[in-house]
């Protein structure tokens, strides 16, 4: 499976530009990267504090012959995030449930999980914010980022390509796994 990517300087929120690509035009899959975002999407209503520099990606996907549950998801999601960040960051990271990674107990990465259906097809599509350069001041939850762990900046478009990497090749093992357990 391969993501097309869609870049762009500014959007409102990657997932909603990514369910407007969805509703738009025929891609069964995709990437959603922009430097900024103005209102930015977190679990429940709440707003993706987001600091210029930071990392701000959707994927989507179409939900075809996956029969797996959301909170599934989440975890093969989360766990595909992890991956990345422990290429940089070699000590313990951690979840919060249900969608946040912790370094430290400080919130380093948020993910924002949406299904959406156009015509008879269901999407999903992964929301993910990865705080690189800056940490967003949130009350009553510490948040950190990588530039303040390993005292150096990580490359934006680096890290963009690892995530895709491991998306493409994760979700197609994952699709051809519950092919296999369609069959039986």
């Amino acid at each position: 499976m391969k993501f097309k990517r869609f870049k762009f300087k500014k959007v409102k929120s990657t997932n909603n530009t990514a369910i407007r690509i969805i509703k738009n035009y025929n891609f069964k899959n995709g990437m959603v990267i922009s430097e900024f975002q103005t209102n930015g999407k977190g679990q429940y209503g709440k707003k993706w504090i987001s600091h210029k520099g930071n990392l701000f990606i959707s994927f989507f996907h179409e939900l075809k012959n996956i029969n797996m549950s959301l909170s599934a998801l989440t975890k093969i999601n989360c766990l595909l995030v992890k991956k990345a960040l422990e290429k940089y960051y070699k000590k313990k990271i951690t979840f919060k449930k249900p969608n946040d990674l912790l370094i430290n107990k400080n919130k380093i990465s948020g993910i924002l999980q949406e299904v959406i259906s156009k015509s008879d097809n269901k999407y999903l599509i992964v929301g993910i914010g990865i705080n690189l350069i800056k940490s967003p001041k949130i009350i009553n939850y510490p948040t950190t980022n990588l530039f303040n762990l390993l005292d150096k900046r990580i490359n934006k478009k680096v890290i963009e390509n690892e995530l895709k990497v491991l998306f493409e090749k994760n979700l197609s093992k994952l699709y051809k796994i519950n092919n296999k357990l369609n069959k039986i």
